[in-house]
């Protein structure tokens, strides 16, 4: 090989290697994983708040980089976050920003979206379309805090308030402003802020800012990037887990009605009475709604017979029944005259069921005077109840 040829080798290998080099010392820049939001079972959860507002600094500090973004970028991820994990339930939402800036009604802090009813997509449109960063901090967000009690002044219920910023250039009087707005809505309200960047002294701001509202917490959104703790800010704040369905009462069994009159067993006093056997409370077969007699009568009365007679078709559908025809009376009298009144009672039912085809053989009567009362003899009408008759099947 040639001088020439050396020469040309030399260089191509040397250009190569030049490459290789250039290329293992670069970095390859990989994009941080896309935030996936948890997804909370709405049935499971029911809103802790009925209304809620989001302050969002707009100030120029945020145009200020942290890790590579514009802190403006980053709270606006961090919003966005937090509404696509938000779930959409019951509740009033708003939007304010706050920053000296043109764009702004009143040079520091303007209501971009509600006071009105919770939606994902709409809030979403808001945050992405909230202008700046512009301005300074302080006295801005005091104004914004100051005008958030005049926008939830007719709220009703709990409420939350998300600050989102910085913290930078906050003296006093945004903590005095959330002092005010505490004693104005008293329990009823919790403030909670989250810190976009590292700045120490806007740490502590935001922590103070958090403490006037009494009930709560100051965070960083680096610390809420993953869905996890995103999850556990959302929950913490916006939601309560719904209370567990009462479990099902236990169903007090049937009470047995062997007879299927209409009286459980428990309080039959009159068992088996045959199936169609018209019966009163204590389930016995008695003939109460007509009077069947009248008073020192041993006559069935005729408004009578139509209940009679549906006991004579009970008899001849069940040919083995046999049955004892009780008689009764009130208590006018002696005991011995209604005894023999009893019987007289018992027997003209019994030639009643004979004269409609009833076998003799089946029946039987026994008279029982005024003893075993169903309603009181001191009344005219319970006197009447008593003058009555019963039938009790017999084996």
């Amino acid at each position: 090989m040639d001088k020439y040829h050396y020469k040309t080798l030399f260089f191509l290998i040397l250009m190569a290697g030049t490459l290789l080099i250039g290329c293992a010392g670069e970095k390859v820049m990989t994009s941080a994983p896309a935030f996936k939001p948890y997804q909370f079972d709405a049935d499971q959860y029911v809103p802790k708040v009925d209304n809620f507002m989001v302050i969002l600094d707009t100030s120029s500090s945020m145009a200020d980089k942290h890790r590579g973004q514009t802190k403006d970028t980053i709270a606006k991820e961090f919003l966005m976050a937090m509404n696509e994990t938000l779930p959409e339930l019951e509740y009033n939402g708003a939007l304010r920003t706050f920053g000296n800036e043109g764009h702004l009604a009143d040079r520091s802090t303007m209501l971009v979206y509600g006071v009105k009813s919770y939606s994902t997509a709409a809030f979403g449109q808001a945050i992405h379309d909230a202008k700046g960063p512009g301005g300074d901090t302080s006295l801005p967000l005091a104004k914004a805090i100051a005008a958030t009690g005049k926008d939830l002044a007719s709220a009703q219920g709990p409420i939350a308030i998300v600050i989102v910023s910085d913290g930078i250039d906050l003296d006093q009087a945004p903590i005095t402003a959330a002092e005010t707005l505490k004693s104005q809505f008293g329990d009823r309200l919790c403030i909670d802020t989250v810190l976009i960047g590292d700045d120490p002294a806007g740490k502590l701001n935001l922590e103070q800012v958090a403490k006037a509202g009494g009930c709560g917490m100051s965070a960083t959104a680096d610390e809420l990037a993953s869905s996890e703790n995103m999850k556990g800010f959302v929950e913490k704040i916006f939601l309560a887990k719904r209370a567990p369905k009462p479990a099902p009462m236990a169903t007090a069994p049937t009470p047995k009605d062997s007879d299927k009159d209409g009286v459980p067993d428990n309080l039959d006093q009159c068992p088996n009475t045959p199936l169609g056997a018209t019966v009163d409370a204590r389930g016995c077969w008695v003939f109460a709604s007509v009077v069947l007699f009248d008073l020192n009568s041993a006559e069935v009365k005729s408004e009578a017979y139509p209940m009679l007679n549906d006991a004579v078709m009970i008899m001849k559908k069940n040919p083995d029944l046999k049955v004892r025809i009780d008689g009764y009376t009130d208590s006018t009298g002696t005991e011995a005259y209604n005894l023999l009144l009893s019987e007289r009672r018992a027997k003209a039912v019994e030639d009643f069921f004979i004269s409609r085809g009833v076998d003799p053989e089946r029946l039987t009567i026994k008279g029982f005077g005024f003893s075993n009362p169903v309603a009181s003899n001191k009344t005219k009408e319970g006197r009447a109840k008593n003058r009555r008759v019963e039938l009790t099947p017999v084996k």
